[in-house]
């Protein structure tokens, strides 16, 4: 990964109701592993709901992706409560097949228009501040939420394929959008 991919993941972004920051395990585990246990929201990661201590290992993983890469996902907290809302960001993992902005809702708060707005904004830093050329979104099939928010933000299909090594067997369907054609931004 060149060094002009990595970032200070102590930094934060904000947008309208949100702000993308870093993961604070003391802070974020609660919600995050209420959230990883629902089946609504770990359905098209290609995982089962997940004990605490599986829980606590996805963090953990995600955390140890920013030691590795220099980036990763944000926990996403709404501006004015402070409530984790779940999470968002790049993500490059061995055997993916580019580098991804990607989310994750708790099932709380779908359907209010979050994953639009942090992604978007995380598309916006990913090309402006990491200077990335391209962002992929790894979608599972059937995940038309997902699906919706690819297209809300300017990524179209790409390519589809089946499975992910190690992740899941299931057909996904890669969205995206190079960096020249401008920031992602919501259609008229």
């Amino acid at each position: 990964m060149p060094p002009d991919m990595r970032y200070d993941r102590r930094m934060y972004i904000q947008t309208e109701r949100l702000i993308l920051r870093e993961i604070d395990p003391e802070r974020d585990f609660e919600p995050w592993a209420r959230a990883m246990a629902d089946e609504s929201t770990v359905r098209y990661l290609g995982v089962k709901p997940m004990s605490r201590a599986e829980a606590w290992r996805s963090m953990a993983l995600v955390i140890g992706h920013w030691s590795i890469r220099g980036f990763g996902f944000f926990s996403l907290e709404h501006r004015e409560t402070g409530a984790w809302i779940g999470r968002v960001g790049p993500w490059f993992p061995q055997g993916w097949p580019a580098p991804e902005v990607g989310w994750t809702i708790a099932p709380e708060f779908v359907g209010q228009g979050y994953a639009t707005e942090a992604a978007r904004a995380a598309v916006d830093h990913v090309f402006g501040s990491l200077g990335w050329p391209q962002v992929v979104h790894v979608i599972m099939e059937g995940n038309a939420p997902s699906i919706a928010v690819a297209g809300k933000i300017g990524s179209t299909l790409i390519r589809t394929q089946q499975g992910l090594p190690g992740i899941t067997d299931h057909k996904v369907l890669i969205y995206g959008q190079s960096a020249d054609a401008g920031p992602a931004r919501l259609p008229d």
